[in-house]
């Protein structure tokens, strides 16, 4: 029994392996991508060893400036924008690099530029690092027109054409999930190995779910589709019990549970931010069969950002949860 259990434990399948698995269906692959994640990887690590002793590094607090989304940014905000950015740059497969943290895209110099794009955000849901709520890291990847004469049109391309994307929680444990393309799937941090472990392989939500999540704090700046959606997940016009309400106000946390569980992450345009709060989606493709991002009009992944750090209203998760609002806003134009 001793002797299967430890089989058990070395036939494991990390993040590397995965992906090279992946890869290996791509003849033309040169393992320029895997290196590219790898180096993600390494940052969402780091970031996660950061996170986990804040308090002790006194790297908690204020670091005294303000990010181009108008929020106060953390210290640990700052340690987290600079390691990822050096480990994209470092990794030799990067062209451009645009962090939230950052007002403007980075181009990385010619001696060490690739073909990717990283469009990212080192650590999102910063305002919660103080009272130990998961927060997380986003990411996603492009492939440039022409490496050797980037433009920031380069930046602009629709959800649909990522070649990649993810996110990394820090947690009760250290989480990240990922889609290349085909599939979603889910990797652990192992403390003891150091290394990411598939533990919830092809991830596929809920047709349909019991929760929904939203600041309800907001109301009474939301539109009719909105109010009525969420009134009908309160009271329930078909006499079938009320949904159960859940907000982190991490996205990452919201999406995560959303993803697992089934049900709707909503964060609708309102009076105060008529174009919504957060940007455009780019977290996880349809490949986990949920409706990936819906933002009052079209599909989110077939939106065209006019500028990098273009906000957009999210309305993400259950197949089913997100054509009931979607056709409330198709009687409500």
């Amino acid at each position: 029994m001793d002797h299967e259990a430890d089989a058990h434990r070395t036939d494991l399948m990390t993040i590397t392996r995965h992906v090279l698995n992946e890869q290996t269906k791509y003849p033309e692959s040169r393992g320029d991508f895997t290196i590219l994640l790898n180096h993600i990887v390494l940052g969402c690590k780091f970031v996660c060893s950061s996170v986990s002793k804040a308090g002790l590094a006194k790297l908690l607090g204020l670091a005294g400036e303000t990010n181009v989304q108008g929020e106060e940014q953390k210290k640990l905000d700052v340690l987290s924008n600079e390691v990822f950015v050096k480990a994209l740059i470092s990794s030799g497969q990067t062209c451009i690099l645009v962090s939230e943290e950052d007002e403007e895209a980075i181009f990385v110099d010619q001696s060490k530029r690739g073909r990717y794009i990283v469009v990212f955000d080192p650590l999102d849901g910063s305002s919660n690092i103080d009272c130990g709520v998961s927060i997380g890291t986003i990411f996603g990847i492009y492939l440039v027109k022409d490496k050797d004469n980037p433009t920031i049109d380069d930046v602009l391309q629709p959800g649909k054409n990522l070649l990649a994307a993810g996110y990394c929680m820090y947690g009760s444990s250290c989480t990240l999930v990922l889609s290349t393309g085909s599939g979603v799937n889910g990797f652990t941090l192992d403390p003891s190995l150091g290394e990411f472990i598939l533990t919830h392989p092809n991830i596929k939500i809920p047709k349909r779910g019991k929760i929904y999540s939203v600041n309800e704090g907001n109301a009474m700046n939301w539109d009719e589709p909105t109010t009525k959606f969420v009134e009908n997940c309160k009271f329930p016009a078909d006499g079938s019990p009320p949904r159960s309400l859940r907000y982190i106000g991490s996205m990452v946390a919201d999406v995560h549970r959303t993803l697992l569980y089934g049900g709707i992450f909503l964060y609708p345009a309102d009076k105060k931010s008529p174009n919504g709060k957060l940007r455009l989606p780019n977290v996880i493709s349809d490949g986990a069969g949920w409706r990936s991002g819906f933002h009052g009009k079209q599909r989110a992944l077939d939106l065209v950002p006019g500028k990098i750090h273009e906000r957009s209203p999210v309305f993400l998760g259950s197949y089913d949860d997100v054509e009931e609002i979607k056709a409330l806003y198709a009687a409500a134009n």
